[in-house]
């Protein structure tokens, strides 16, 4: 089993910055196959950046630029950094993981775990 733990959401205003951080703990692979996903209130939840066993990353083309995913293997911690946010980036943010390794995108694989999420609000 693996557990993953969400931090760093909050509330900013349009154009600044945050990152969030997943500490995964239990039976993680070094090279872990991760992800960040988010769920706007009412709407279907959607993939947003991904990195693979090979450290490749992969982002949905709306974050492109102003979001970066990166992995501590040492410190099985996930972070996605976050700039020049925009109101319809407000979502309940999600950390999942993939049980094996992945050389795939991990946005086009099922996760095998999620976090409990992590609240994102940007004001216009």
């Amino acid at each position: 089993q693996v557990q993953l733990v969400e931090s760093g959401g909050g509330s900013v205003q349009a154009g600044g910055s945050l990152t969030l951080s997943c500490a995964a703990s239990g039976d993680t692979s070094n090279g872990a196959c991760m992800a960040w996903f988010r769920q706007p209130s009412g709407k279907a939840r959607q993939g947003v950046a991904g990195v693979d066993s090979f450290d490749t990353t992969t982002y949905v083309d709306s974050v492109k630029g102003r979001f970066t995913i990166s992995k501590d293997n040492a410190r099985k911690t996930l972070y996605l950094q976050m700039s020049s946010l925009k109101p319809e980036d407000t979502a309940m943010y999600y950390c999942a993981a993939r049980r094996n390794e992945c050389y795939d995108s991990p946005l086009n694989l099922p996760p095998d775990y999620w976090g409990q999420g992590t609240q994102v609000t940007v004001s216009s």
